[in-house]
């Protein structure tokens, strides 16, 4: 509320008086008998007025005509007593005049606030040691979160309030209702000469609010590097769990939130097994859900596994899985992990065709990404039907790659995707020599299908097609990979493109598979 706001009509000329510091007129009308305690539309009296003003020569005519203890105390709609209105504005004479007659140092508003907490909050020092030497509690409630004049000093990085108050007794692990401490606000802010003075005091560097983070943990979060280095050199345990899953450390936060600087404070000093516990969560998984490509580095230069365990608190298998789910940022955090040698499996694979990375997708058969054995075939096939309405772009450099066939033509497959989709998938099989389960369910499909699917099951694979096959199961997968190898072989350029499938991709009008160039993902792919 702007306690400068008032109307001339809904105040007394009392009050009026008293806030214009008029000493002539105000004695006047005191000698009229007019009240000093009518209260304006925010329920200031003339006491307010003068405190708040400064009217000195005012205050001591109200108080003369006045000077019972309750119009001493008495407060706004707000609760602000004379007293708060000169201790916030440093009003050192007022203060005195009013704790001489019987003002209450401890007085709080509705929110709680003591004249002692406005004091602080405004630097007044001089103020401050008044109220002191008055009886102000240094260590009570200052505000309705609990925060207090000692949280307050160190916010406001205040050396000389907050050597006093400590000085006189306040409680350096004084908790706020989120169980903060003032060290814990030094370190969360940033305040490095405050926390300098905390920890000098002898303030836990190792105390945990309500949700268990601690001092180490804000700084890294906050990106507050010298906080950090200081905490660290005063025994601040980086591998004090910050979260009641016991997984969070500091260099989580760190590594979450960019801070390259505090990782490589922080990463010499925390233990690895939460790179590798199974109850644990590696900071690379961290690192690429803040989609920060230097931070994920520095982890993996330092040893940290590409890889990493089994994310069960972001339900992810991976860090690659999980990189997935960035939008424009990805693409980077792609390239480092294979960089750093991270193990493509089927998942990967899968994840592409849950988000539509389908130049992604090419990448990884390329750069090897094993086509068997699978133990998560079925959220592959799960993923890959939801994507079969754009299989041109991600099935036939499935297929090309040496993947079998046989493995798509589950019930589900041949069940859920279109008649084109599932006429391309039998290209790379001889469809009339399918085992008897695949045959019966290609019938039952073709049964209440298109003629077209009907007329393709109904004919017979020519011999070229058959010998197509048969040369490209001799090959090695790295081999059906590499367009080159097969460019190579001692056949005539037509034989070449039909191992390629050339005519099948231009009847079935497949673009022109992905290419990536210097072994890295782009954009552009």
């Amino acid at each position: 509320m702007d306690f400068t706001e008032a109307y001339s009509d809904t105040c007394s000329t009392v009050g009026l008086a008293a806030r214009e510091g008029n000493g002539k007129v105000l004695r006047k009308l005191l000698k009229k008998g007019l009240s000093v305690d009518v209260a304006d539309n925010r329920g200031w009296m003339p006491i307010h007025e003068a405190a708040y003003h400064n009217s000195v020569e005012c205050l001591q005519m109200l108080i003369h005509a006045d000077s019972s203890e309750k119009y001493i105390r008495t407060k706004t709609f707000e609760g602000f007593s004379a007293l708060h209105f000169a201790a916030s504005r440093g009003h050192w004479k007022i203060v005195q005049i009013l704790l001489e007659a019987g003002a209450d140092p401890n007085a709080t508003t509705l929110e709680e606030t003591t004249p002692l907490f406005l004091a602080v909050e405004n630097g007044q020092m001089d103020v401050l040691r008044l109220l002191l030497r008055h009886g102000a509690n240094v260590n009570g409630s200052h505000s309705m979160c609990g925060w207090n004049a000692l949280h307050q000093a160190t916010f406001q990085e205040n050396a000389e309030i907050i050597k006093l108050l400590l000085k006189r007794g306040a409680n350096k692990e004084c908790q706020d209702d989120f169980g903060i401490t003032p060290l814990f606000v030094a370190a969360q802010y940033g305040k490095l000469e405050s926390l300098t003075i905390l920890i000098s005091s002898g303030a836990n560097v190792n105390c945990q609010a309500l949700d268990k983070a601690t001092p180490l943990f804000i700084a890294a979060q906050e990106g507050h590097a010298e906080c950090v280095a200081l905490l660290l050199s005063s025994g601040a345990d980086p591998n004090l769990y910050c979260n009641e899953d016991n997984w969070q450390l500091p260099i989580h936060a760190a590594a979450q939130m960019g801070h390259t600087e505090i990782l490589d404070l922080l990463i010499p000093l925390t233990n690895r097994v939460c790179d590798t516990g199974p109850d644990k969560v590696s900071p690379v998984y961290s690192a690429v859900l803040g989609g920060h490509e230097g931070c994920l580095e520095v982890l993996l230069q330092h040893g940290y596994s590409p890889d990493a365990q089994k994310c069960l608190v972001y339900g992810f298998s991976s860090p690659l899985c999980m990189a997935f789910q960035k939008d424009g940022e990805y693409f980077g955090i792609v390239n480092i992990l294979l960089k750093y040698g991270v193990q493509l499996n089927e998942l990967h694979l899968a994840y592409c065709l849950k988000y539509e990375k389908f130049s992604v997708f090419h990448h990884f058969l390329k750069k090897g990404c094993p086509l068997a054995p699978w133990s998560h075939m079925s959220d592959f096939i799960n993923y890959a039907i939801k994507a079969q309405t754009k299989y041109k772009e991600w099935l036939p450099s499935l297929l090309l790659a040496g993947f079998d066939p046989l493995k798509l033509l589950c019930s589900s497959w041949i069940d859920s995707v279109s008649d084109d989709t599932l006429i391309f998938t039998l290209e790379f099989t001889n469809w009339r020599r399918l085992p008897r389960t695949v045959e019966k369910l290609l019938s039952d499909r073709a049964s209440n299908s298109s003629r077209a699917l009907q007329q393709y099951i109904a004919t017979v694979p020519s011999l070229a097609h058959l010998c197509r096959l048969e040369i490209r199961s001799s090959l090695t997968p790295d081999q059906l990979r590499s367009d080159s190898f097969i460019c190579q072989l001692p056949l005539p350029r037509s034989l070449h493109n039909y191992l390629m499938y050339a005519e099948v991709l231009r009847m079935n009008d497949v673009p022109e598979l992905a290419a990536t160039q210097d072994g890295e993902v782009s954009e552009a792919t």
